[in-house]
């Protein structure tokens, strides 16, 4: 591997990698309930405890695992060496028999032609802004790259299988806001720092890592396809911005942000309960697992932020050894730490 990272006193990789598994594990099983049935099994905090020896995650962290395992093996962070390794990843996860977690659709009809050889930019469901585009892209965020690389590297691995441009923004987004924490920002301040990002970057197509891409119909040039993403990521952190001015009703935080399934909402939903709950990472956890939505996928991305802001320290210690695929999380986050 070519890069290292952060800090080493608080282990912020290892706390974001293994706080996106615990969130996604939490979730697992409250993803298709009810608010109601969820309080009714777990209590009005949520669920606060992992289960199964070892918990189970998600395609959410099998998928988040094969985007680090490429870059673990990329000799440098360039388009032309990255993609090769992620769609290998890719395909190895699709066909694999431990993918039996309810992967989305998406991923599954994209990896189908990307096994054809199909170039990515016509494999890809172009119409498609699902939450699978960021839910994988945190090991992106821990790298000690440049932004352009960064930004490059997270609209990538989107959009070999999410071709919207949305899903790009906020894989791009998702991934600067782990790189946000992990350099010491404070959780309350992302919002007003991610959408500095998204206006900045309204108009930025990155042709060197996402090719024609961009000619999709009804697109009359990349600037105006890839700013229908940053504009909805910003309408998206309005609603994010409105929640936190509020007062905290306790209520399900999808009424607020949105349920998830769709890539900016998975962000906002995910940040909205990591900053509700900064000082409390497990309840970050729990809040986000407690939802009518995308239950797994908002957990764990709040897992991810949580962890990269606090380490390891932000989790039981005894949850390292019980979660499924501990030792590749630990190995993976190893060398940043």
């Amino acid at each position: 591997m070519i890069a290292s990272v952060i800090d080493p006193s608080p282990r912020r990789a290892s706390g974001s990698l293994f706080g996106l598994a615990y969130g996604d594990a939490l979730g697992k099983p409250t993803e298709f309930l009810t608010v109601a049935e969820i309080v009714r099994r777990y209590g009005p905090s949520g669920p606060r405890e992992l289960t199964g020896d070892p918990a189970l995650v998600t395609d959410d962290t099998q998928m988040a695992l094969a985007v680090a395992w490429a870059l673990h093996d990329a000799p440098a962070y360039a388009p032309a060496v990255v993609e090769p390794l992620l769609r290998r990843r890719f395909v190895d996860w699709s066909v694999s028999p431990d993918n039996n977690r309810a992967p989305g659709m998406t991923c599954l009809r994209a990896c189908a032609e990307l096994d054809r050889g199909v170039r990515w930019q016509e494999a890809t469901v172009a119409g498609s802004k699902g939450c699978g585009a960021n839910m994988r892209v945190t090991p992106i965020g821990l790298l000690d790259v440049d932004l352009d690389i960064l930004a490059g590297l997270a609209q990538l691995q989107a959009g070999l299988t999410h071709g919207h441009p949305t899903a790009l923004a906020a894989s791009e987004l998702t991934a600067y806001a782990v790189r946000l924490l992990r350099d010491g920002a404070a959780l309350t301040e992302l919002p007003d720092l991610l959408a500095a990002r998204a206006r900045d970057q309204r108009t930025v197509y990155r042709a060197d890592w996402l090719g024609e891409l961009w000619r999709q119909p009804g697109e009359a040039t990349p600037e105006e396809f890839i700013a229908r993403g940053w504009d909805e990521c910003l309408r998206v952190l309005d609603r994010l911005d409105a929640a936190l001015a509020g007062p905290d009703d306790g209520g399900d935080p999808c009424r607020l942000t949105g349920e998830g399934w769709i890539a900016e909402e998975a962000l906002a939903t995910a940040l909205l309960c990591a900053v509700r709950h900064a000082d409390d990472p497990v309840g970050a956890l729990a809040r986000g697992a407690t939802t009518a939505g995308d239950s797994d996928s908002i957990a764990a991305l709040a897992g991810a932020f949580v962890g990269a802001a606090h380490g390891m320290s932000a989790w039981p210690t005894d949850w390292s050894t019980r979660i499924e695929y501990s030792d590749q999380l630990a190995t993976l986050a190893t060398p940043h730490d």
